[in-house]
This record gives structure tokens, C-alpha cells and sequence, in this order.
């Protein structure tokens, strides 16, 4: 089995190049709205506490210890409000679980197949990744691994999505063969099987056999 490991920025490299970047953004945002509003740094300093020195490193993003706390402060005194969210940007940190479920299910496919792990999607600026993409049987096949199922209905909705912006005709749910994610596959039969119409054990033995499953498929190992 060929396994290969594509190339990809850690997540905590990212999120603190992202936390730089708001930094800075957030920075000249609030120098521009103090200058407007025609407040020193001395004024926005003993407003929020702070003395000019520190007011004035925050505007230039030199202050890299900066809390949102603080951030916050400062939007409010020149009348901005600071908006903090988070979205799906990529895969998360994985476990040892999630990394022994992925090891069960390459021992099922063949050796004749060419495995890659964390393999991003194909579109430019796009952070997202599959688990596993499976290459030498037709299609490409995108493979998304999850140890405990919780919300499947919007779990279904991601992994529909990835395979719709990255143009894969091919997904494969790998879930860990708990009780209670038996239950909870049974509990949503009707909207798995729409999404995942192969039987699991049928795209296992084509898989095994070097062949493509003929579609997407759940497979509890």
C-alpha cells in the first residue's frame, strides 16, 4: 500500500498567524477610529486603563500579549464594537483514537491502492482537508473518519459539502464500531442511507479487492 503524507501547515501555526493578523487588523482599526475621533492616547489610556505607551503598541500591533479583554475595551471607547467568532476552517487536532481507527481501515484496503492522509482539498486559500484520500480504483475516493457520532445530520451536512467543493464522487464515513454509535447510525438510517447508499460491507470487500465501491458508503469498523 502506497501511503503518503501531503504537505500542510500545523493548525497551531495557523491559528497563531491568525490571532497576528487580527491583532494588526484590529490595531489599525482602532487608531483610525481614536484619530477621527480626536482622542490622544493619554485620553483612551486612562479610559481603559492602560498607559499611552501600551495604547499606542496595540494600534501598531506590537503588543502581541494583548487580550480581548482588552481589545474590547479600546473598541468601545472610540465607538467600535469588537465581534470575535469562530468557523470551520480545517481538520481538527486528532487523537489516538481517531488515528487507530484510520490504521483499522487501511488494513482493509489493498495493497494495490494508493492511500494519502490529510490530503487538502483542491481549491486555492481552502484549509479543509479529507482524513484520507484513496487513489487507484476509478474515482478518487475521499474517506472522513469519526469516533463518536453526535450530531450525524450536520456531520452529513460537512462531509456532503467537502465532496461537493472539492468534486468528489466518492465518500466513505469510516466510524468506529462503538454501541453507541451502532445506535445512532440505526436512529438515523433514513438520512445516512441517502448520503451513503453502498452497504458498508460491500465497499469494504471492493476495497479489499483493489475495486471501486461503486458509491459512497458507511462503514462501521
Amino acid at each position: 500500500m502506497l501511503i503518503g503524507v501531503g504537505t500542510k501547515e500545523r493548525p497551531v501555526d495557523r491559528g497563531t498567524r491568525a490571532a497576528h493578523r487580527m491583532i494588526a487588523v484590529t490595531g489599525s482599526e482602532l487608531r483610525t477610529a481614536r484619530v477621527a475621533a480626536g482622542l490622544s492616547l493619554q485620553h483612551i489610556g486612562r479610559a481603559v486603563g492602560l498607559s499611552h505607551s501600551q495604547v499606542g503598541r496595540i494600534e501598531r500591533a506590537a503588543h502581541p500579549s494583548v487580550s480581548v479583554i482588552q481589545l474590547a475595551r479600546l473598541a468601545s471607547v472610540v465607538g467600535l464594537d469588537l465581534s470575535v467568532r469562530t468557523y470551520p476552517n480545517g481538520s481538527p487536532l486528532r487523537d489516538k483514537a481517531h488515528i487507530a481507527l484510520l490504521q483499522r481501515f487501511r488494513k482493509r484496503v489493498s495493497a494495490e491502492l494508493s492511500v494519502r492522509s490529510e490530503v487538502p482539498l483542491n481549491l486555492p486559500g481552502d484549509l479543509r482537508a479529507w482524513d484520507l484520500v484513496i487513489r487507484g480504483a476509478g474515482n478518487p475516493i475521499g474517506v472522513e473518519a469519526e469516533t463518536r457520532l453526535t450530531d450525524i445530520q450536520a456531520l452529513e451536512r460537512r462531509v456532503a459539502l467537502k465532496a461537493r467543493d472539492d468534486g468528489m464522487g466518492r465518500v466513505l464515513l469510516v466510524v468506529s464500531a462503538s454501541r453507541g454509535n451502532r445506535l445512532a447510525v440505526r436512529e438515523s438510517l433514513v438520512v445516512l442511507r441517502a448520503s451513503f447508499p453502498v452497504s458498508g460491507r460491500v465497499a469494504l470487500a471492493a476495497l479489499a479487492a483493489g475495486r471501486d465501491p461503486g458509491g459512497s458508503a458507511l462503514i462501521l469498523i
